[in-house]
């Protein structure tokens, strides 16, 4: 499941990637294969469970597993 942390918040991709322009066609983050196709990964993970990323637009986005 993606999400979105915000300060104390998560947030679901659907509320913010919708406008982004990096989106997919249905307005969800662009994920191929286990890895996000709009960010980059962050060196220091959260666990093995939750890999972090640094969107495009500058949000930090989790995968949990």
């Amino acid at each position: 499941m993606l999400v979105i942390l915000m300060d104390e918040q998560i947030i679901s991709p659907q509320t913010v990637c919708q406008t982004c322009l990096l989106a997919d066609g249905s307005g969800q983050p662009r994920w191929h294969q286990g890895r996000l196709g709009c960010g980059q990964a962050q060196k220091k993970q959260a666990s093995e469970r939750v890999k972090l990323y640094q969107c495009q637009m500058g949000f930090q986005v989790a995968n949990i597993e």
